[in-house]
């Protein structure tokens, strides 16, 4: 996805996934899951929509197996109910977390969308609160290291001191036009350098911070329904607190790994 040496994190073509090798672990990494939408958009929208529960826990388990992950984490909204998960969203999670942790431990990095479901499910997964975490060793050559968050809120700013970081909450999208006026919308990655003083409320980071910032690396959506942001129209708004200002110069990427360049001029 980028030029020059291996990536800490490398997209998995064709998904709205990605693989960080951290040295003695190799971890898969999904955002908005956003499990039970189906149910949500009933009683929000009054939309009735056929539930792909199924799909999205096949498709976890099988990136799993096709990726040789000895982790999952997501990224944030793992579920889709803001509200303690219950009903028909509840046995989904059940479902879908015995799947996957009779694989692999899974990780929940908290979203918006996840109220309750950490103490919900607290023997089941390993918890990274809101303001983000770091996987991996140490940036002194024990392997590389990746912070995670969501993306809802303000991070934590030792998330400046890893190689790369990884965020979810975005959805990020482009409408591509072709040359007859039609226009399709595909899901994205965003990725690029950050800008540490537009990452951190307030601004004020360290010398050494500001000199060797990390990348930033946006995850579209793993629930193809869950909508985003149009990141290449104008009007659309960010939900991030620093989007776009962390990410002056990212470029944007389709999941086929198509580079489309500087997401602002797509």
């Amino acid at each position: 996805m980028a030029a020059g040496g291996p990536l800490a994190v490398e997209p998995v073509v064709d998904e709205p996934a990605a693989v960080a090798d951290l040295g003695d672990e190799r971890a898969l990494l999904v955002a908005d899951v956003h499990a039970g939408i189906e149910v949500g958009l009933r009683y929000e929208r009054g939309v009735e929509l056929d539930s792909r529960a199924a799909e999205r826990r096949e498709r976890l388990c099988g990136l799993i197996t096709e990726t040789g992950a000895d982790r999952l984490v997501v990224l944030g909204d793992l579920a889709h109910r803001i509200a303690a998960p219950e009903g028909d969203e509840r046995d989904e999670l059940v479902e879908l977390i015995e799947a996957v942790t009779d694989r692999v431990p899974m990780t929940l990095v908290e979203g918006n969308h996840d109220g309750g479901v950490a103490e919900a499910f607290a023997d089941e997964l390993d918890v990274i609160g809101a303001a983000g975490g770091v996987l991996g060793g140490s940036r002194q050559g024990d392997g590389p290291t990746v912070g995670v968050l969501h993306g809802h809120t303000w991070p934590t700013p030792d998330l400046l001191d890893v190689d790369v970081i990884c965020m979810g909450h975005e959805h990020p999208q482009v409408r591509l036009e072709d040359a007859v006026g039609g226009s399709r919308v595909e899901r994205a990655w965003l990725r690029g350098t950050l800008d540490p003083a537009a990452f951190v409320e307030g601004g004020t980071v360290t010398t050494e911070q500001a000199a060797d910032p990390p990348e930033l690396v946006v995850f579209p959506a793993f629930n193809e329904r869950s909508g985003g942001t149009w990141v290449n129209v104008d009007g659309q708004s960010f939900l991030a607190p620093f989007l776009p200002a962390a990410l002056p110069d990212s470029d944007a990427y389709l999941l086929d790994g198509t580079r489309l360049g500087a997401f602002r001029r797509v």
